[in-house]
This record gives C-alpha cells, sequence and structure tokens, in this order.
C-alpha cells in the first residue's frame, strides 16, 4: 500500500492541473475508484471537472472530499527541481500539489481501494467528491455537485477532508471548523491632479488615511473556547498613475475579514460600513462579498473516528483547531453536516519547492482506512 501511494502520488504531481485545469488527473482516479467497485460520475460544469463516486446505500454516508487542481508554480527558475516533475530528496517528495493535496486525494484513493477489497459489505454508504475548482473562484466546483446532491437527496452525513492540516508533524492537527471569510473593496474617488497645484482634499489618498488607520485598528471581542476572534487584514491598496507629480483620482483597499461563528456576515459589513460613514472620505463605493460561511465546531462520530485512527496508527492525540484559510468544507459545514480535516504538514503548501514527507505519505491511507472502518466497517 505504501509503495502504490507514492508511485499514485507521483502520477498526479506529473500532470500540470493549475487550476481549472484537472489535466487528466481525474481520469487517471475514474479508472482505479471504478475498478475497486465505485459507481462513478463525471460532472462538468463551465471549465471544471468535478468527479463523484460511491459506494453502498444509507446511512451513514461518509463522503471523503478533494481537489485535484493546484496553485501556479511561480517562477520554475526558483524550484531545486521542476514543479511538475515528481522528485524524491531527502526523504520527502517534492512537487507542486504534493502537499495540497495531490499526496491526500492519492492516499483516500488507495485507502478506498483497501477498504472496499476487505470490506465490500460495509454499511451505510461511502463516496468521493474530487473537484479542480478549489484553488480558483469556486464557482463550478464543489458548490455546484453540493447542489446537485441536494437534488437527488445524497447529502453525506459526514464529510471527511483531506486539506494539509498537519502543523508540524502527521495527525497533530486536525480542523473542526473554520472561520468565514469575507471580501471587501473600497474605492474612494479624488481629483487627479499636479501635485504642485492640487489640495489636500481632493486627494483620495489624504482622505482615505485615517480610515485606513481605523480599519486597521478594528479589534472584534468574539472569540471563544473553538474559535479565534475575529481579525480585519488589509490585503491591498493602490493608488496613482506611477508618475511622481500626479495625485491619484482614486484609491482602492482591498481588506479580508476572517470571522467565526459569534459574529455574522451582515453585522460585520454594517459596522464597516458606519466605521466609514463616521470617516467621511467623500465619495466612495464599498464592494462586499461573502466568499464562504463559517462552520463547526464539528462534534461527533467522524471527530471520534479521525481521533481514535491517529492515536491508533500514529501514536498521536491529535489537537481540534478553528484556523486556517478556507477549504470546500464550507460548502458542507454551514448545513450542519460534520466536517473534519485531515492531512499532510502544511508548512510548504502554496510555496516554492513544495513537498510532502515520503514516510507521512506512506501512512496517510492507513490513517483513511482506519477511519473508514471506524465509521462504516462495523457491520461488514
Amino acid at each position: 500500500m505504501s509503495a502504490d501511494v507514492v508511485a499514485l502520488a507521483r502520477e498526479l504531481i506529473r500532470r500540470p492541473s493549475v487550476t481549472p485545469d484537472d489535466a487528466g488527473c481525474q481520469d487517471l482516479l475514474a479508472e482505479r475508484l471504478a475498478a475497486a467497485g465505485m459507481q462513478v460520475e463525471r460532472l462538468r460544469f463551465g471549465e471544471v471537472d468535478n468527479l463523484f463516486a460511491r459506494h453502498g446505500s444509507g446511512g451513514p454516508h461518509l463522503l471523503l472530499l478533494g481537489h485535484t487542481d493546484v496553485v501556479p508554480p511561480g517562477p520554475e527558475a526558483e524550484w531545486r527541481s521542476p514543479p511538475f516533475e515528481p522528485t524524491e530528496r531527502d526523504g520527502r517528495l517534492y512537487g507542486r500539489g504534493a502537499a495540497d493535496m495531490k499526496g491526500s486525494v492519492a492516499a483516500f484513493v488507495v485507502a478506498v481501494e483497501r477498504f472496499l477489497a476487505e470490506r465490500p459489505a460495509h454499511r451505510g454508504t461511502l463516496s468521493i467528491l474530487l473537484t479542480s475548482d478549489e484553488e480558483g473562484p469556486a464557482t463550478d466546483g464543489t458548490v455546484r455537485v453540493v447542489d446537485w446532491l441536494v437534488q437527488r437527496g445524497a447529502l453525506p452525513d459526514h464529510v471527511l477532508v483531506g486539506e494539509p492540516s498537519s502543523r508540524h508533524r502527521l495527525g497533530d492537527v486536525i480542523r473542526i471548523g473554520r472561520r468565514g471569510s469575507l471580501q471587501g473593496v473600497l474605492r474612494i474617488r479624488g481629483t487627479q491632479g499636479h501635485t504642485a497645484y492640487a489640495e489636500p482634499s481632493e486627494n483620495p489618498v489624504h482622505r482615505a488615511a485615517p480610515l485606513l488607520a481605523a480599519l486597521t485598528a478594528l479589534r472584534f471581542d468574539d472569540g471563544d473556547e473553538a474559535f479565534p476572534a475575529t481579525r480585519l487584514q488589509v490585503s491591498n491598496v493602490r493608488a496613482g498613475t506611477g508618475a511622481e507629480n500626479v495625485t491619484p483620482g482614486e484609491i482602492e483597499i482591498r481588506f479580508n475579514i476572517r470571522h467565526n461563528p459569534n459574529s455574522t456576515a451582515e453585522s460585520l459589513e454594517s459596522r464597516v460600513r458606519s466605521l466609514i460613514e463616521a470617516s467621511a472620505p467623500g465619495e466612495c463605493t464599498l464592494d462586499w462579498r461573502v466568499s464562504g460561511a463559517p462552520f463547526g465546531p464539528a462534534a461527533g462520530p467522524l471527530v471520534d473516528a479521525v481521533d481514535a485512527a491517529c492515536r491508533a496508527v500514529l501514536d498521536r492525540a491529535p489537537t481540534p483547531d478553528t484556523g486556517g484559510g478556507t477549504s470546500d468544507g464550507r460548502f458542507f459545514g454551514p448545513r450542519g453536516i460534520e466536517v473534519v480535516e485531515l492531512g499532510p504538514v502544511n508548512e510548504t503548501i502554496h510555496q516554492v519547492d513544495e513537498c510532502i514527507a515520503v514516510p507521512d505519505l506512506e501512512r496517510l491511507p492507513e490513517v483513511y482506512v482506519h477511519v473508514l472502518d471506524g465509521l462504516l466497517g462495523r457491520a461488514g
């Protein structure tokens, strides 16, 4: 099993599946899942490839959730080995997607193959959902498949996400929820002019400065035992023409808010808009987008099964956590579905020389099999 998962991960890394291009990853995986006895359906929405496979019937229904797309590799000259040429070096497998998340996808498939071979008459339903839109806008991937599942009355009871949740060692952290994510784009208009003649009030940067300071000073007293306090971070400030003697006609401020369930998107938008109004920056617009709702903390059979698997296979008691960025679990969790994320160490994801420790990759299928057995295997 260990050699098989490394070989499969290498095959997936070799395919340059920069979002939303699946680059043939799902063709390879569909063939293996069908051979294992799963019913495989290919769902293409827009330019996005999605794969849904299932085995068994009734409850409980456990879905394994992953993605085959990756972020762009960046300057290839900065990689020690080509990003889409899987390379083993010093006990690690290097390549774009090794940790996020082709290693987990390979481990999912190998675990499913082993589990179904040993327990073809397992109880309940086992399914797997793969998309090529997780690293992109996420408009034609998992969110569309969730709608498809709703129409068929086939939503799962539990979702195990293979995102790289571990911090320093495999299985030291599991995600049992996620903060919501809000995107704000504030544009303040002024008058473009010559720096020698423009009035300070005409320069939108001058008018925005107090407001920008107030935005970055916002604090939210809404943390609890499960979630950290809500935080606002400015991600970009843009103004000017590039010339040294021209004042800008507009300044654009982009910011992101990661919020816990104790603060709603509506209340946060109201607070930001009130702050803008009180700062009186002049003519301005605020575009507001909810990119993910908060969910969790999860508590139930899946949390118990993941905890037991980490203890049994890795001899490690995982720490439950709700930090990190967003994942496609956000399309299931807010529906009241138990969502847990367990995957490899995340210290190199989205970076040059992304990698996964080969021993971790080799142990992941065993961890996942233990989870499957804990939830679906007892009646097999």
